[in-house]
């Protein structure tokens, strides 16, 4: 795995919503609509390794692998430094899977709404929420509400309902 420099990541900013489980059907009639299935697993750091994330991504029947470092800067900011990898390069960080977690399969439904792009992430662990989220230009940008999600209240501040306290949790929040 090649070494990088988080400080020259880009920065992430994101807001986060706890949603009542989504219309998939309405959804579907959202502006720029697609989904992704997503397996999302966390690595274990040691040894010279930083730890991350890494997600199999498919979408259309095409399948991507992509290794994920991020750094907290705040409740909302991140760091994050982000590339693709081969199957093979896949498979071998797979070894390197946290033992402590699970890992996070999940359905991001991706739409257009108001001029930002949604998020909607739909887990096989839950079946009565979802999360929905918007990266946007700063912390304070509001967030309008798409008519077809059921807001229960705003999660960007709450580290329980972060995939990575998800997948330690088994979806279970404490």
């Amino acid at each position: 795995m090649q070494s990088f420099d988080i400080n020259k990541a880009p920065l992430e900013i994101e807001r986060k919503f706890l949603i009542e489980y989504p219309d998939i059907s309405a959804l579907q009639q959202m502006d720029g609509y697609h989904v992704r299935h997503i397996e999302q697993t966390y690595l274990h750091s040691g040894e010279g390794f930083a730890g991350g994330r890494i997600r199999r991504i498919t979408e259309d029947g095409a399948t991507t692998y992509v290794y994920t470092y991020k750094e907290r800067l705040s409740d909302m900011t991140r760091r994050e430094y982000e590339r693709e990898l081969g199957e093979a390069e896949y498979l071998e960080l797979l070894k390197r899977k946290n033992p402590d977690t699970i890992t996070i399969e999940k359905d991001r439904h991706i739409f257009n709404y108001d001029g930002l792009v949604y998020e909607l992430d739909v887990y096989k662990f839950w079946d009565d929420k979802a999360t929905l989220e918007a990266e946007v230009e700063s912390e304070d940008t509001p967030i309008p509400i798409p008519p077809c999600v059921k807001l229960i209240r705003e999660v960007s501040s709450d580290r329980r309902y972060n995939n990575s306290q998800l997948a330690l949790n088994r979806g279970i929040i404490f």
